[in-house]
């Protein structure tokens, strides 16, 4: 796709919403990531298909990236459904972009639904977006040789489950960085802040300032006493030399030996200062239950978004993940075992299968972080569909 054509297909998307809806929107994403580094890398990426979007409308000649040529795509099949549906479906589509473009929403919900649906119509199904065209409470109705079934497309965060937010922990962590470049001027050297979280960190990059506030001026309390140590049932802090060789003293050499070193669930900040190095690290008080977060997540959406009257399909939607993390989840089966769980409950009766994707398969990555198919699947054994050959490319387990 020449830049141009790009270029011209944005602007069509863009028009779904009218250019003064769009400019504002990009205009407070923005304003919003300029708030502080880490908090403003985070709106950034959870914004990332807005951005990207706003840069391929501008972009010149530079030709557009794997992710965003996929965005595009994605962009462009919009403008497409827009024009064969009836006036009623027309408006839920540009209510549903619109709902993308204000508060903390994004696009994600949008290009999940059409990312599913293209998935499917490659496999050999007939698709009808039903949720816009006829309001359904599912999205898309499949059909292939006389079989049809229901998919309802959900979108559930992974800080759901999470005990300490990665959005509330860049906002803390830009809080405390005066703090502790002014200590590092004074006490030059390395140092690692570890802090464990009894209660967790709610909220995510729209935390409770007060909270924030508080566990800001229980650190700064423990600097300015140079004490190693304090605790309470909110908050357990200690400060302790930072040690590592001269081969980690750089940065990404650091994150990397940290991330080993406290394992994936660990939040990590570095803050240099002058020859000084100075290492927040905090865990909450449990582990992260991101799996059985998405598992609960299933069991209330699948009677609200499945009539029962077709085999339905939970298409879910692993938002707020990174590479390693994604790919954790599915290497120690954490995925699989809440989903074949959920398939024994009463809840997931409709359900014929489950299927998970994250940002890594919506924007076309390839390679052992995305999974195959461009999908993780899992059959309901016990669905009296679940053996339907017209049905097996949608519902037959994928590992």
């Amino acid at each position: 796709m020449s830049v141009p054509t790009l270029a011209r297909r944005l602007d069509a998307f863009v028009s779904l919403v009218g250019r003064k809806t769009w400019d504002r929107r990009i205009t407070w994403i923005r304003d919003q990531a300029g708030g502080g580094r880490r908090a403003g890398l985070a709106i950034r990426e959870h914004h990332a298909a807005e951005l990207a979007i706003a840069r391929m409308r501008g972009a010149g000649a530079r030709a557009p990236s794997t992710a965003e040529a996929q965005l595009a795509d994605l962009a462009s099949q919009a403008v497409t459904l827009h024009r064969s549906l009836s006036p009623q479906g027309k408006a839920r589509l540009v209510a549903l972009i619109e709902a993308g473009l204000a508060g903390d929403g994004t696009l994600i919900p949008l290009l999940h639904l059409l990312r599913t649906a293209a998935l499917q119509t490659s496999r050999g199904f007939r698709v009808r977006f039903s949720g816009l065209e006829d309001g359904a409470p599912f999205d898309l109705l499949l059909d292939r040789e006389h079989s049809q079934a229901e998919v309802a497309c959900e979108v559930v965060s992974a800080e759901h489950g999470r005990g300490v937010h990665r959005g509330a922990w860049f906002r803390l962590a830009d809080l405390v960085d005066p703090d502790l470049q002014t200590w590092l001027a004074a006490h030059p050297g390395r140092y690692l802040l570890k802090m464990t979280l009894p209660q967790g960190l709610q909220g995510g990059l729209g935390a409770d300032p007060a909270t924030l506030a508080e566990l800001h001026r229980r650190i700064r309390g423990l600097l300015e006493s140079q004490r190693r140590q304090d605790h309470d049932e909110a908050m357990v802090l200690r400060l302790d030399p930072l040690l590592l060789s001269a081969a980690q003293a750089d940065e990404l050499g650091l994150m990397s030996s940290l991330r080993q070193h406290f394992g994936p669930e660990a939040h990590l900040s570095v803050t240099a200062g002058g020859a000084g190095v100075f290492v927040m690290a905090a865990r909450a008080g449990r582990e992260n239950e991101i799996a059985v977060s998405i598992r609960r997540h299933m069991a209330t959406a699948a009677p609200a978004r499945l009539t029962g009257r077709h085999p339905g399909i939970l298409a879910m939607f692993v938002e707020d993940t990174h590479r390693t993390e994604w790919r954790g989840l599915r290497d120690r089966l954490e995925l699989e075992g809440e989903a074949r769980q959920f398939l024994t409950d009463p809840a997931a009766r409709p359900v014929v299968a489950v299927t998970f994707a994250s940002r890594i398969e919506l924007f076309g990555f390839k390679g052992p972080d995305a999974a195959p198919e461009g999908e993780l699947r899992f059959r309901n054994p016990g669905h009296p569909a679940a053996r339907l050959p017209a049905l097996s490319p949608a519902v037959m387990s994928s590992v």
